[in-house]
């Protein structure tokens, strides 16, 4: 008899072109399918909490798989880590009710966006080199705009086939830390490109570029040329995905 089994992962996306299997291209799921499955001798297929672009990190991401109910999560977790290449890794393995699912169960999830102020050959690949002075009170004022449940076609790729633009943003702000500026946003769901298009927005309102009234237009306009450019992703982490209680209670 099978189990479905929660996975909390992190991983450096440098080197992969998103989370999702694709064609003629490396993906952290196609890597974790494949070890997972050689691991276990049987083909597994895993569901992601959601995507992640090429170059986008992430520090707590979940998938979801249905193995055999005798499974043993420490031992399976230790096992996995020691195949998995050093920039994917296992922090927990769970049992949760069947109809638990990793994408359509989350409560929320959070991102970060990393800004640095010099060169920093230590931190290549892992954050965003921006030499202007951060303006964190009119980034603050901005952020603010974005609160609430709001459509963000604004902020979303072009050619995005989903249902509806609406987000429901809980927070955004700014913050300094470790000689590093900070983006904080949190909502019950992201478009694609959404947190990398607003970061680069928001860069505009710091430069001057755009005023803090200016947020309201954009996001009314509802089209993606209203709003600025998209930052790079090597800047952008998925850092939280909350749950419900009720679907570890097994």
């Amino acid at each position: 008899m099978d189990l479905r089994y929660f996975f909390e992962i992190s991983y450096k996306g440098t080197n992969y072109h998103g989370w999702q299997i694709q064609q003629n291209a490396i993906s952290v799921q196609q890597v974790i399918e494949e070890k997972l499955g050689a691991l276990l001798s049987a083909k597994i297929n895993i569901t992601g909490s959601g995507r992640t672009d090429t170059g986008v990190h992430a520090k707590q991401q979940f998938f979801h798989a249905d193995l055999h109910d005798q499974t043993d999560c420490s031992q399976l977790r230790y096992q996995l880590n020691a195949i998995l290449p050093r920039d994917i890794a296992v922090h927990s393995i769970k049992p949760v009710i069947a109809e638990a699912h990793t994408r359509f169960d989350a409560i929320s999830r959070s991102y970060d966006y990393v800004i640095i102020p010099h060169k920093d050959p230590f931190r290549i690949n892992e954050a965003y080199m921006y030499h202007k002075s951060m303006e964190l009170d009119s980034l603050n004022a901005a952020s603010k705009k974005l609160i609430g449940k709001q459509n963000f076609e604004s902020f979303s790729k072009v050619k995005t086939q989903v249902n509806n633009f609406n987000c429901e943003v809980f927070s955004a702000s700014w913050h300094q830390s470790d000689k590093c500026t900070i983006f904080h946003i949190e909502a019950n769901r992201f478009l694609r490109g959404m947190v990398r298009a607003i970061v680069g927005t928001l860069l505009m309102v710091n430069e001057g570029k755009m005023s803090i009234k200016s947020m309201d237009e954009i996001i009314k306009k509802q089209d993606r040329t209203a709003a600025g450019r998209s930052v790079p992703p090597e800047g952008l982490y998925l850092s939280k995905i909350s749950y419900p209680d009720h679907i570890f209670e097994i």
